[in-house]
């Protein structure tokens, strides 16, 4: 996330960083600054879990093509769960409160969501490699897909918690 931000911060033309000067407004722009690299890494983070149905396409295909159709139920519970996180990813809030909304997001509360989008990326490459061990499987994959279907709802559960920090509960 601190790579994407400093990225923003470079990236202001001499107008944006003359105007930080002004007592009051680089505070604000700090967390304009956030709450775009915030979005860009959401956005990245619902690309990478999206790949993953590519694998999941491919084994139910290879399922449905051997006549495994007992497979299919379970390849289609994944897939479904990693929409539904894609979705959430995707539209969750941003962390971040602007300058005339009534809830405000204190810094405290906003590291500790990036911490959280950090260990979602992590989740993220659990789900891969998870995917991918699904789809290298020559037997015993039912296993592996309940292993996969698990590794989702970890990711779930980790932006349930995700929201109850950003609603105050933790």
């Amino acid at each position: 996330m601190d790579s994407v931000l400093d990225q923003a911060r470079g990236g202001q033309n001499l107008l944006e960083r003359i105007v930080n000067h002004i007592p009051g407004f680089k505070g604000y722009r700090e967390k304009e600054l956030r709450r775009d690299a915030d979005r860009i890494e959401r956005e990245r983070l619902s690309s990478r879990l999206e790949l993953n149905k590519k694998a999941l396409d491919d084994l139910a295909d290879g399922a449905t093509r051997s006549g495994a159709l007992d497979l299919i139920n379970e390849i289609e519970t994944a897939r479904k769960r990693i929409d539904k996180i894609v979705a959430r990813v995707r539209y969750a809030d941003r962390g971040y409160a602007g300058f005339f909304d009534a809830v405000k997001v204190d810094e405290t509360v906003l590291a500790r969501i990036y911490e959280f989008d950090l260990g979602l990326i992590e989740n993220a490459d659990q789900i891969r490699a998870a995917a991918q061990a699904a789809a290298d499987a020559p037997s015993g994959l039912k296993a592996v897909l309940r292993t996969l279907i698990e590794t989702i709802d970890a990711l779930d559960a980790r932006l349930a918690e995700r929201e109850a920090v950003l609603a105050g509960v933790r």
